[in-house]
């Protein structure tokens, strides 16, 4: 993680896709390389964030459907 990485878990999906907006706007008004890396990292770890928050909802949700009897595709392959 990069060092001015702070602490998204009082953030919002929303906040954290704004930030990296941001940033990315930042990238393309530099054009100092070590700023554009620095940036490059910080972003990178912002879209993990929301990619990791975007995998457990999925998850959260299959365990919903699992829970409430849903099957999803599954009753609907017959293989035999």
């Amino acid at each position: 993680m990069h060092p001015l990485f702070k602490d998204t878990s009082s953030l919002s999906d929303q906040e954290i896709e704004d930030k990296v907006l941001t940033l990315t706007k930042k990238y393309f008004q530099t054009q100092n390389p070590q700023v554009q890396q620095q940036i490059t990292s910080l972003v990178e770890d912002y879209k993990l964030e929301l990619e990791s928050r975007r995998a457990k909802q999925r998850l959260e949700s299959q365990r919903q459907q699992e829970e409430n009897g849903e099957k999803g595709l599954d009753s609907l392959i017959n293989i035999s």
